[in-house]
């Protein structure tokens, strides 16, 4: 992952910035829609989209809910991620700019700390997470609904809070959901081929 930079607004173009965020907005709009239909054609269409702003993947997602993301081209997401509606991804941050002026070294313009974010392989987000820049996800980890995440998240974990720190282990978290299904908790799902996969016992 790259090291956090400062990036001042004049380096932006802001006219082609402006249509390019138009189209992508109109866009997820339009694909929502085939989300309620078919999510596995929806996931078919948004990966290119994605890619096409320059999102990296290593793999395939199993589902990208409706999501902000900032600066896709400093985003990696891993093989068999979910992430739940109305997460934000955010790549920077202007905070600095206040910072410095507080100690007497005011920038010319307004400056961000700019770093990607990496998430790995088998991970679950969970609704209204933030995560904040120069975050690297491990493998296999579930993130609870409501967390802000920064720094490096080790693999095998679950995480919470804010900010998220490890609760359990995947392993033991796991215990408790193979318990769980055989007392009659689980649901209906959706496979990744649109037919219903029952999941409940």
């Amino acid at each position: 992952m790259k090291k956090s930079v400062l990036e001042g607004t004049p380096r932006h173009n802001p006219y082609r910035r402006f249509a390019g965020r138009i189209f992508y907005v109109l866009a997820t709009k339009a694909l929502r829609v085939v989300n309620l239909l078919s999510p596995a054609t929806y996931m078919r269409l948004y990966l290119p989209l994605l890619r096409l702003y320059g999102m990296r993947f290593v793999g395939k997602p199993r589902h990208i809910g409706r999501v902000y993301f900032d600066d896709l081209n400093r985003i990696e997401i891993g093989d068999r991620t979910g992430i739940s509606d109305q997460v934000v991804f955010l790549t920077h941050d202007y905070s600095c700019t206040v910072a410095l002026r507080a100690i007497g070294e005011p920038l010319p313009c307004d400056t961000a700390l700019v770093s990607g974010i990496k998430i790995g392989n088998n991970v679950f987000v969970g609704m209204r997470t933030i995560i904040l820049p120069n975050t690297q996800v491990g493998d296999n980890v579930i993130i609870g609904a409501g967390s802000v995440v920064k720094g490096r998240i080790p693999a095998n974990s679950v995480v919470q809070g804010n900010p998220a720190k490890v609760v359990t282990t995947i392993e033991n978290y796991a215990t408790y959901c193979s318990f769980a299904l055989a007392s009659g908790m689980g649901r209906m799902g959706r496979s990744n081929g649109d037919v219903p996969a029952v999941v409940q016992s």
